[in-house]
């Protein structure tokens, strides 16, 4: 930083100029490729308006190392830099310098820097789109090559660095969550009958969850109904996004002449979200520990009984459940299972001070896998934050007067 620092000073001492991309840069859509021709595999990446490739090609109309935005869908506004020949499609924008003044990569970073914005601009009810003028408008410093070129050594380093890291973090988490999961389905497997012989356990019964409880299905929550303040509650939607094993408080509140109508769950109970995408995630659950009672939306369950609540919830975790549940699910686009097939669920159970002892060990490792506010996770966001704060340091620059 030091160094650019002392290169503005001495190259830019009156500041640097800013000029409109659409001055500076030819933006353009690129063609549209018959999907009769498209590949699996292939030696040209066919871009278009996602994240990643849509299919491959024989054929390209790019050369490599040049920069792409999506142009429409969900992905609208996502910046590319793409290091290999390619088919720019119909549905994504291609960005090149037209000037000598101007470094190609220093060009896609400040592209990347301004991917939020550029994102905030797509519009249309149904598949959102981008305006070219909305990229066109944005405002790019100017310092000299030499600048320009230092920043992109620095933000190339930095981005390899953080790459590596990340990848050493991301493969450190999958072990850690492996483990977590090996361990999860050893302590929760027993036999149908007497001792697990591999482990020192004690006697388990099996039982149904309806059994040992009951499923109360929730209603009448909506989204739109969240208000700053009130009583608490929990959407089916959020057991996805944002609760964990466990909670003790809420995200959202709604009124308290809607909280009346609303089946409430209570400190223990299990909130089990029945209705998904994919069968992997439906039946996701939550233990409700916090002291007062709360409102749950439809789509979603309260299991209500005697036993410990996160041995349950981590049960709900194990293959043995992954297989039950997939047996019962109906549906294609969106799937859901019933409370009464979930009823039908054997689950061994311990004694009580064996279930709290399980939990107990648990509850380790999925602090260290699951929990966003520390662990690993949280490490790979730091750096990624890390990598931002600079970026956008390096990229800021006092206006020429």
């Amino acid at each position: 930083m030091n160094k650019i620092e002392q290169m503005i000073a001495d190259l830019c001492p009156d500041g640097v100029k800013y000029k409109p991309l659409g001055e500076v840069c030819d933006i353009y859509t690129g063609s549209q490729f018959n999907k009769r021709d498209m590949h699996e595999v292939g030696d040209y990446p066919i871009i278009n308006g996602g994240v990643a490739a849509s299919g491959y090609s024989e054929k390209y109309n790019e050369q490599e190392n040049t920069i792409t935005i999506s142009q429409g869908g969900a992905s609208a506004g996502f910046v590319n830099w793409i290091k290999t020949k390619f088919w720019a499609g119909a549905h994504c924008y291609v960005i090149r310098p037209n000037t000598a003044d101007l470094d190609k990569r220093y060009l896609f970073f400040f592209v990347k820097h301004n991917q939020a914005k550029i994102m905030e601009s797509k519009h249309g009810a149904g598949i959102p789109g981008l305006n070219s003028k909305n990229i066109r408008a944005l405002e790019i410093p100017l310092p000299p090559l030499e600048i320009q070129r230092e920043i992109v050594k620095i933000l190339d380093n930095f981005t390899e660095l953080e790459a590596e890291l990340e990848a050493e973090l991301e493969a450190e988490l999958e072990a850690r969550t492996k483990q977590y999961h090996f361990y999860r389905d050893q302590l929760l497997s027993f036999p149908e009958n007497g001792r697990n012989l591999e482990r020192e356990s004690p006697f388990v019964v099996w039982r149904t969850l309806g059994e040992i409880g009951m499923f109360i299905r929730g209603n009448g929550l909506q989204k739109k109904d969240f208000t700053p303040e009130g009583v608490g509650c929990i959407h089916y939607g959020q057991i996805y996004t944002f609760y964990g094993t466990s909670a003790d408080r809420t995200k959202s509140f709604v009124s308290e002449a809607l909280a009346k109508k609303l089946r409430k769950a209570r400190k223990g109970d299990l909130l089990i979200a029945t209705t998904s995408e994919n069968t992997e995630d439906v039946c996701k659950s939550c233990v409700w520990l916090g002291d007062g009672e709360i409102g749950i939306s439809g789509d979603m369950y309260i299991f209500r009984h005697d036993q410990n609540p996160k041995y349950i919830s981590y049960f709900m975790q194990t293959p043995m459940f992954f297989d039950h549940k997939k047996r019962y699910a109906t549906g294609t686009k969106v799937i859901r299972v019933s409370g009464d097939d979930m009823a039908k669920c054997k689950i061994p159970l311990p004694s009580l001070d064996e279930q709290a002892r399980i939990v107990a060990i648990l509850d380790k490792f999925d602090a260290l896998v699951n929990d966003l506010s520390g662990g690993l996770p949280a490490e790979i966001s730091a750096r990624h934050q890390q990598y931002e704060y600079y970026r956008d340091k390096l990229l800021t620059f006092p206006a020429e007067a």
